[in-house]
């Protein structure tokens, strides 16, 4: 068995990784900004060490975290998100026989930047949506009547990157959506430098649709799928109540060659958005770490934090990996983030009447409290609250009424 060290322990995602790994046998390390972490409550949590907000010092997170590997002797070493997770590889080179199981640097890199990612997609017969690249500001507040989209067209700027580091921290660019490109120039203003270049995409009207992926060197090894039942905030955030659905033959399809494409080794997120009005899914980024609901893919049958440092162990010498193609998930099963489906109950009693001019579909009040109140249905399972490991729901709950009370 391997000591594996989860950074960002704050983040539900990696109370799902401990508890994943800490039943697996291995011994779990937690690492986290916060002084009290969410995954650091858990009974599989082995130890918890403080470290720098790496958004904050990114420098000084990525030595912390060193010192720590070193210290407690760490074999696997798992980063989590989307900034710990390119600050963290270069330790490969610092720390040799550490184990980090991610792609190289320059292929994080190049799936991460969303032009490149496009370009290598569509060449590959993906589809993508319609674009533009602005390169720079003031190539934005110049462009004339070149722009390929009509006035009343819909759009989405994004910037290729979603976070850059810098002297002082690390600063992250926002999605921006327009009704009408044609103030797509004033909306261009209102980046910075540092944002660009930006995408500006034909804006696809649908639902969203992920491919959860486990890879090794562009093969894939296990895949993922489901559907949201609701979010915070409920007009589209963040899933808190999910359920486990086959992935998509065309989805999975797309996925699978956009990693082959890269000669993805490690977990990711592919997300796609269906076209309404054609069924098309286009392809909106791909996500080169753990995502949010990962504990539902557990609870499924597709134990991704195990497989991965399976993996890893298999490519240091220390254990013969996760094999071939993983079983297929279960169906059915969902998992309801209970803190999570509060605060959507309390946004749809707070704000729904009025959000529901914009948003229709939204649900009624008591539509919203009636689903609410049903307290279990078969196949559903709780993603924080465990009996069998009540530390973090009880730390999550004392956090959360202390953020009420606090605002």
């Amino acid at each position: 068995m391997a000591r594996i060290l989860v950074t960002d322990g704050e983040q539900r995602s990696s109370l799902a990784a401990v508890r994943s790994l800490g039943r697996a046998g291995h011994e779990v390390l937690v690492c986290s900004a916060r002084r009290r972490p969410l995954a650091g409550a858990s009974r599989y949590a082995r130890s918890v060490h403080r470290v720098s907000d790496p958004l904050e010092g990114p420098d000084a997170f990525r030595g912390e975290v060193a010192a720590v590997v070193e210290q407690e002797g760490v074999d696997v070493l798992l980063p989590m998100t989307d900034i710990s997770v390119p600050l963290l590889l270069p330790l490969r080179e610092r720390i040799p026989g550490l184990l980090l199981p991610f792609p190289e640097a320059s292929v994080y890199e190049g799936i991460s930047d969303k032009r490149n990612l496009m370009e290598v997609a569509g060449a590959a017969g993906v589809p993508v949506p319609r674009q533009m690249v602005v390169e720079t500001r003031e190539a934005g507040a110049s462009m004339g009547p070149e722009a390929p989209f009509e006035p009343h067209t819909p759009v989405v700027l994004k910037p290729a990157r979603s976070a850059v580091v810098r002297a002082g921290g690390v600063q992250r660019f926002g999605v921006r959506m327009l009704d009408r490109a044609g103030d797509l120039e004033a909306a261009l203003r209102g980046f910075p430098d540092e944002a660009f270049p930006v995408l500006v995409q034909e804006r696809i009207t649908g639902p969203g649709l992920g491919a959860f992926v486990l890879a090794e060197g562009g093969r894939t090894l296990a895949t993922f799928g489901h559907r949201r039942i609701r979010e915070k905030p409920p007009t589209g955030g963040v899933s808190v109540y999910r359920e486990a659905v086959p992935l998509r033959a065309d989805v999975r399809a797309h996925a699978e060659t956009i990693l082959e494409a890269f000669g993805w080794t490690g977990v990711a997120m592919v997300e796609f958005k269906e076209d309404a009005a054609t069924g098309t899914p286009y392809l909106m980024e791909v996500n080169g770490r753990f995502w949010g609901s990962l504990q539902l893919a557990v609870d499924a049958g597709v134990d991704f934090p195990r497989m991965l440092v399976e993996l890893a162990l298999e490519e240091g010498g220390a254990s013969e990996g996760p094999g071939g193609q993983a079983a297929e998930p279960r169906s059915g099963v969902r998992s309801r983030w209970l803190w999570g489906d509060v605060d959507h109950l309390l946004w749809i009693l707070l704000r729904g009447r009025k959000a529901r001019v914009a948003h229709p579909t939204l649900p009624t009040s008591l539509q919203a409290l009636g689903r609410f109140l049903v307290p279990w249905r078969p196949g559903d399972r709780f993603e924080v609250l465990r009996l069998s490991d009540p530390g973090p729901f009880l730390r999550e709950s004392v956090q959360w009424v202390g953020g009420v009370l606090g605002r």
